[in-house]
């Protein structure tokens, strides 16, 4: 069974930071491009970076600068590095994984909340 464990996330003030880490195991596959969603109360669920195997990244709207994704390979394991947080950063974190090799296999995290708040 695919266990998809995230954690790091709570509250935290304007200007803070948080580390978000994400381990994916029971898979019989291999592990594909790694990100991060969120999805902010009454928004649709939004891209906020992503990474792939060989660690080439991508950064949604708005992050880039503040926001670091990376890798364990051998851990199957995403982190999110997340500075300078805003109000406005203020969601439940999502993370996914794509199966190697598998067409249509993903996996989902259960969310991790993010609250940022003075």
């Amino acid at each position: 069974q695919v266990q998809v464990v995230e954690s790091g996330g709570g509250l935290v003030q304007p200007g803070g930071s948080l580390r978000l880490s994400c381990a994916v195991s029971g898979s019989q596959f291999g592990i594909s491009d790694m990100a991060w969603y969120r999805q902010a109360p009454g928004e649709q669920r939004e891209l906020v970076a992503v990474i792939s195997r060989s660690g080439n990244t991508k950064y949604g709207d708005g992050v880039e600068g503040r926001f670091t994704i990376s890798r364990e390979n051998a851990k199957n394991t995403v982190y999110l590095q997340m500075s300078s947080l805003k109000v406005e950063d203020t969601a439940v974190y999502y993370c996914h994984a794509v199966a190697e090799r598998a067409l249509g296999v993903d996996y989902w995290g259960q969310g991790t909340q993010v609250t940022v708040s003075s």
